[in-house]
């Protein structure tokens, strides 16, 4: 599997046509999410992008256009469709370009043909852009089908701050929740205040366990810090209204997923915010992570 390089601002960014994702980021040797080889296995979608839907369709099923549909079900445990089609798949690297070690870019696509349950054809292309900023991520998507489609998309980073997850500071300015039920559907969004999910004065994780979606921010920005240093994810949180935060409790992986999403669990089903994109329509999402 092809390995591509990218160099910029004392970041150094992997990335592998398989899933289009990012198979190590550091800064400074350090560390930002967990590397993996470039072939695989990919473990819990780390580096990956999700598309056409993040997180969950609850049940595997949902109603679109007065059409019932029926996915793959890929968390067999809970029975729902999990992050989509394309974090496993063959992307191809279709342009690479490098400033010496000041910035460097590379551009990977993919053709989304339709699939049990989504008869639908999207045209993705991702861009990744590494300088020091940080690495940025663009994912653009087309639907090139005769059809309008369900769409929803983003990204599965799982951020480093240390060897202990319980010790890292997490800040995130969210006013609401998702709550969930033991299969970890969307059962009732509320204000984080009173509960164990108020983040909004970073403080630490400590035993609480998180695995929630959240909304009403304020500001498109989550850090996680630690031991080992802080890492940033920031985006436009008026493109990406939603943020899935998981610190991995009971999976025993390292570090804390954090997911801008443009919508949020099962929005295949509720409809909140979920993309339609006509024949023809196209939608971009950007993210990055960077060294804090």
């Amino acid at each position: 599997m092809p390995q591509y390089t990218l160099l910029g601002g004392g970041y150094r960014a992997e990335l592998t046509e398989l899933g289009g994702a990012v198979s190590a980021l550091t800064h400074g040797g350090r560390d930002l999410i967990p590397s993996r080889p470039v072939d695989g296995p990919i473990e819990f979608y780390n580096g990956t992008l999700l598309a056409p839907w993040p997180n969950r369709v609850v049940g595997a099923r949902y109603v679109f256009a007065d059409e019932c549909f029926e996915l793959p079900v890929n968390e067999p445990d809970r029975g729902h469709a999990l992050h989509g089609f394309v974090s496993d798949a063959h992307w191809s690297c279709v342009e690479f370009t490098a400033i010496e070690d000041h910035r460097s870019s590379a551009v990977m696509t993919y053709t989304l043909e339709p699939h049990q349950g989504y008869p639908y054809r999207l045209a993705l292309t991702t861009t990744y852009v590494l300088d020091e900023s940080g690495l940025t991520t663009t994912l653009k998507a087309e639907n090139i089908g005769e059809a309008a489609a369900p769409y929803g998309c983003g990204p599965h980073p799982w951020l480093l701050a240390g060897p202990d997850v319980t010790e890292y500071t997490l800040s995130l300015p969210a006013g609401k929740v998702f709550l969930t039920d033991e299969l970890l559907a969307p059962t009732e969004l509320v204000a984080v205040d009173g509960t164990d999910y108020d983040f909004r004065e970073a403080h630490a994780l400590g035993q609480v366990a998180i695995d929630h979606a959240y909304t009403a921010l304020t500001e498109g920005r989550v850090v996680v810090s630690g031991p080992g240093g802080g890492v940033a994810v920031t985006w436009d949180h008026e493109s990406l209204p939603w943020v899935q935060v998981c610190n991995g409790v009971g999976l025993g992986y390292k570090g804390v997923a954090v997911e801008p999403m443009t919508c949020p669990p099962d929005a295949y089903n509720s409809g909140t915010d979920l993309i339609v994109l006509k024949p023809g329509d196209t939608h971009e999402a950007s993210w990055t992570i960077s060294a804090a």
